[in-house]
């Protein structure tokens, strides 16, 4: 059975909620590397999307 097959159900990545608005984020190359690096600091490897959260997250906090 591969992963492509209909019956396996796709778990990763932040279940859908219908609700929130799409952002559409361009980084440059340094960005890049610096998130990626902030997430291979990260025992849980949170995806790009969800590292962008969780960074804005703490910068927004009062």
């Amino acid at each position: 059975m591969t992963a492509s097959t209909p019956d396996i159900k796709n778990l990763g990545g932040r279940p859908r909620t219908g609700i929130g608005t799409p952002v559409m984020v361009r980084l440059q190359p340094d960005q890049l590397g610096a998130l990626d690096q902030w997430i291979a600091n990260h025992e849980t490897a949170p995806s790009r999307p969800e590292a962008i959260r969780q960074l804005l997250e703490q910068a927004l906090k009062p």
